[in-house]
């Protein structure tokens, strides 16, 4: 099916389909926290979260044998994920195959049944134009490249049994890889976001990461200019930038040191706009280690937004 005929069909289909969220970037760069947030906030109930990096065409002892890594198309079912995409988009169950990251082995697959949200997270969910078609609101993670070595390290080694020698010399093995089919994802997403500490800026070591995103124009966006024209809080601002291929773009800047009390204005703002009865969930934020960050509790909300605003446009 062409990528065209998907966009009819997901146009034109009669009763209600999930909204579809992709979440791409390159290994560790925050995909999981990211959303299991969202899920958390939207409960099991309502959220499908899927993982692509799944459909691996080879597990780990064979790949040792390839000429490429995981993040090579040729080392994933490509076709399978674009066939298994399409089913969710269109409401219908998958068979999805299942990938044991702690042993490295493909193991039992697993039925998965799309409630009114999905979100498909992993290294390649916009590598083809057919996958991209299945989706109403796409995503990348862009964090430095240093920053993302060092979460990669710190991960493999205290969740896989990794020593940090070998999760570096798999950095350099991967990197001609995520140049030319990772990376070059970015260029398809609604939203680039990157977490990052502030240029120039000496904060103490637990401040919370900054995030920068760029909100390109492929969407619509909510109108937050009450709180980014106050002038007595720095919680967030919105400038104009050119993106990587010189288009001017909309990037969003949300301070990590700011207090949680003028993040809190930024928050309640944007949770307004959900129309929502309930508080904030206190789910959102919440890193891998417990703590808690208002730049990614931020980030959640705005995709929240876009999420909540895509169902009602189908509702209505």
């Amino acid at each position: 099916m062409s990528h065209r005929i998907v966009h009819m069909l997901r146009a034109r289909g009669s009763g209600r389909r999930p909204v579809m969220l992709a979440i791409a970037g390159d290994s560790a760069a925050g995909k999981t926290t990211l959303t299991r947030g969202l899920v958390q906030c939207l409960g099991a109930d309502r959220m499908t979260a899927v993982c692509v990096d799944d459909y691996h065409r080879y597990d780990r002892r064979e790949r040792k044998d390839k000429p490429f890594t995981a993040l090579h198309p040729d080392c994933n079912h490509i076709d399978v994920m674009e066939q298994h995409l399409q089913l969710l988009a269109m409401g219908e169950p998958i068979l999805k195959p299942v990938y044991d990251h702690a042993s490295g082995e493909l193991v039992r697959p697993q039925l998965v049944e799309p409630r009114d949200f999905v979100i498909v997270e992993g290294l390649l969910p916009m590598h083809t134009r057919l996958a991209r078609a299945c989706f109403d609101i796409t995503v990348y993670l862009d964090p430095p490249e240093p920053l993302r070595h060092e979460w990669k390290i710190e991960r493999d080694c205290a969740k896989r049994g990794y020593r940090p020698d070998q999760v570096r010399a798999e950095l350099a093995r991967r990197e001609p890889d995520s140049a030319a089919f990772i990376r070059p994802q970015r260029r398809f997403a609604d939203i680039v976001v990157r977490f990052a500490p502030v240029a120039g800026r000496t904060d103490p070591p637990e401040t919370p990461l900054s995030a920068e995103l760029l909100l390109r124009p492929t969407i619509d966006h909510p109108e937050l200019t009450g709180v980014l024209d106050d002038a007595e809080h720095r919680g967030m601002h919105l400038r104009l930038h050119r993106d990587t291929d010189g288009r001017p773009v909309d990037a969003l800047h949300v301070h990590g040191y700011v207090s949680p009390e003028e993040s809190e204005i930024v928050k309640k703002a944007i949770w307004e706009r959900l129309e929502v009865s309930s508080g904030i969930p206190r789910s959102l934020g919440r890193l891998t280690d417990g703590a808690a960050s208002d730049p990614l509790a931020i980030t959640q909300l705005l995709l929240l937004y876009h999420l909540l605003n895509a169902d009602r446009r189908q509702a209505a």
